[in-house]
């Protein structure tokens, strides 16, 4: 059984990683196009079913995925965009949540409003990992970027706090709106709480413990599941506690880990989960065979489609309308708000409504309901509801998904003016680096740069680096340096550093040369051919 269940994982792993590449010669985004192969291939004769145990995608994908997302989103951004960020991840939540409720009972035969609530908290939460994948390569403003990474953080919280209330409602037959409140907020509060506590245990393993590059990477792998797990085991949002303490030690990665750890665990994670999201979206389209068995005859199917689609206009609606509503009245209440939008037009507006597609959260949400209540009667219209999530996953991700990059090339959204270029912002934080370099020498060092020829020749190089970084910037602010020029320069320096990596390579039959130096020598070139190509982590 375990050598069965190792060759079926194996071959899955091994699947994925061919798809994406198939995926990407076809310029599909890979979360897309593993849904469709994983579709087509569950209905193949003789493939096996593979079914999804929601509790497995809960404990053992979501952890690490939001984690991820926690470390790598800019506080600095987050916190400025707060407030746009909590219409989006917690009121459009509830907003979709109880439109979606309305017309199940309205349009869906059999659906009460506690099932309605319980499908509108599944299907109410857009997939980030989704929305990165198909815009990635695509120049938008970061602000577009920003908000929708922010929302993901904090909107599945959202959504499966209302799933759980709906639930509840629905198993007891009783719904009381004060109570839901109150438990929202104690909930979340203490899933946030016990994420900070959680994270601080770890800040202090990494901070004062003799760790190394490994110990760190091992670390960072095992700390999302202990804040889910501890939140979930109190009772508490495991969502909100990942996302919190996730935030927490990314603010603090620059004291508690190396240069070594740092470029180790972002190299180990993004393997990990590029894994996992590959794995997640495959098992998405896996899933719809044994969803569409279980509609049965209670159904028709083409009357199931039409639920769905119409769930998913109406989410996409009501996305746009809160959307446009509240980000006109936020510019009308907060005047520095304003400056902080002057980049956010009608186009960015479009963009980040078109993004809202459903994934892995909703998928999961919605096997995990369960087949029979506690007095042993079925559970009402199961298998209706999983099967307009899946509609609605699929219309959005694949829909959505695939015309999104090319609503973007049409509308031609204008870049940020009130923030700097990144070409300007990466020159002005290095002239400001070997400025202050050169301060501290000229206070410490003023004796070893007369008397030692390696701080002479090196205080003059940064003399000669500060010059040009000076001109570099003056001809930005004068508008001397156009995007061509831009372009030009970044392809000539990812040349030179192509032609540095082959001498590299040539150096290494040289046996003067020991590979640790040469080893170093490739990841300072790694480094500046990421900053060049403008992908630096």
């Amino acid at each position: 059984m375990l050598h069965d269940n190792l060759i079926l994982i194996l071959v899955l792993l091994l699947g994925v990683t061919i798809l994406v590449m198939v995926g990407q010669r076809l310029k599909v985004s890979y979360p897309i196009f593993l849904v469709l192969a994983g579709l087509i291939i569950g209905f193949v004769p003789g493939i096996p079913h593979i079914r999804v145990d929601p509790d497995i995608i809960f404990l053992l994908f979501l952890p690490p995925l939001l984690y991820e997302a926690a470390w790598l989103i800019s506080w600095k951004d987050f916190w400025e965009y707060k407030g746009a960020i909590f219409l989006m991840a917690v009121g459009l939540v509830f907003i979709t949540s109880v439109a979606v409720a309305y017309a199940a009972v309205a349009f869906i035969p059999g659906f009460t409003l506690a099932l309605g609530f319980l499908l509108g908290g599944i299907i109410s939460p857009p997939d980030a990992i989704a929305a990165s994948s198909v815009l990635k390569g695509i120049k938008i403003p970061k602000t577009i970027n920003s908000l929708l990474e922010g929302e993901s953080l904090v909107n599945d919280a959202s959504s499966l706090i209302v799933f759980k209330f709906a639930m509840a409602a629905v198993i007891t037959g009783s719904f009381v709106f004060q109570n839901a409140a109150v438990s929202f907020v104690t909930v979340a509060g203490s899933g946030i709480l016990i994420g900070l506590g959680v994270g601080l245990v770890f800040y202090a393993i990494h901070r004062w413990l003799p760790t190394n590059e490994n110990i760190d990477t091992v670390l960072t792998l095992l700390t999302p599941y202990f804040m889910y797990i501890v939140a979930e085991h109190f009772e508490a949002s495991g969502v909100m506690a990942v996302v919190s303490g996730g935030l927490l030690l990314s603010s603090q990665s620059h004291v508690t880990l190396t240069s070594n750890s740092r470029i180790k665990i972002a190299s180990v994670w993004s393997a990990v989960t590029f894994m996992m999201n590959g794995v997640v979206f495959i098992l998405i389209g896996l899933a719809l065979p044994d969803i569409v068995n279980g509609l049965g005859s209670e159904y028709p199917l083409k009357t199931a489609i039409g639920y769905g689609v119409g769930i998913s206009l109406l989410a996409l609606f009501v996305r746009f309308f809160w959307l446009f509503s509240t980000s006109r009245l936020t510019l009308l209440v907060n005047k520095r708000t304003r400056v902080r939008y002057q980049g956010m037009t009608w186009h960015s507006s479009v963009v980040i409504v078109w993004a809202g597609m459903r994934g892995v959260v909703s998928l999961a949400a919605a096997l995990s309901i369960p087949v029979m209540l506690s007095n042993q009667v079925p559970f009402p219209l199961r298998n209706l509801i999983l099967f307009i999530t899946f509609v609605v996953i699929l219309v959005t991700l694949v829909i959505q998904g695939l015309s999104l990059p090319l609503i973007v090339r049409i509308l031609k959204i204008p870049e940020n003016t009130y923030k700097l270029s990144e070409q300007e912002q990466n020159t002005q934080i290095k002239l400001r680096l070997i400025d202050r370099s050169l301060r501290r020498i000229q206070e410490n060092y003023q004796f070893q740069c007369i008397h030692n020829e390696l701080m002479a020749n090196f205080k003059s190089e940064l003399e000669g680096s500060l010059n040009d970084k000076k001109n570099n910037l003056e001809a930005f602010r004068l508008g001397q340096i156009d995007k061509q020029e831009l372009k030009v320069y970044n392809e000539i320096m990812l040349d030179l550093i192509r032609i540095q990596r082959n001498e590299l390579h040539l150096l290494k039959k040289d046996k003067n040369y020991d590979d640790d130096i040469i080893r170093m020598e490739e990841r300072r070139l790694d480094l500046e051919e990421l900053s060049s190509s403008g992908n630096l982590f």
